[in-house]
């Protein structure tokens, strides 16, 4: 019987040493997803200031990645006011560049466009050789307000 006494008394001293360790182990939590870290801020903080600490740990740590996510999607969002003025700027400019390419599209029309309307008078007669004599004033047909004799 004393091997039984022996041999309980270990197994009995196993189990106690092994619910020890096992309570004394760190217990592994399920990671903050991202959306629990953007809705809680100060577990953000903590995560990130936990991150900071350890930066060898912070690059595989899942929390410290999801952190890094989520301060990235709240630095993504905005204001929506501000949202609207940055879009109401971007209207006004782009209508101001458009304004600005018509303008040069037009002009560059203008110069390229002939109008008819708009040439240069051209005499129908040639102007006289240099070697033909000058007309006479007597040569120039009568204007209705003179008679003629």
């Amino acid at each position: 019987m004393p091997n039984s006494v022996k041999s309980s008394a270990a197994c009995a001293a196993l189990a106690a040493i092994m619910l020890v360790a096992a309570g004394c182990s760190p217990r592994r939590i399920q990671p903050m997803s991202v959306t629990d870290l953007m809705e809680d801020r100060v577990t953000l903080d903590g995560v990130l200031l936990k991150c900071g600490q350890n930066p060898a740990k912070a690059r595989t740590d899942t929390d410290c990645l999801n952190a890094r996510i989520a301060i990235d999607r709240l630095a993504s969002r905005s204001d929506p006011a501000e949202e609207a003025k940055r879009t109401e700027e971007f209207e006004h400019n782009r209508e101001r560049l458009r304004m600005s390419q018509d303008k040069q599209r037009q002009e560059e029309e203008a110069k390229t466009k002939v109008d008819a309307y708009h040439l240069p008078l051209v005499p129908v007669e040639p102007p006289p050789a240099a070697d033909a004599p000058a007309p006479s004033s007597d040569a120039n047909p009568p204007v209705a307000r003179e008679s003629n004799p």
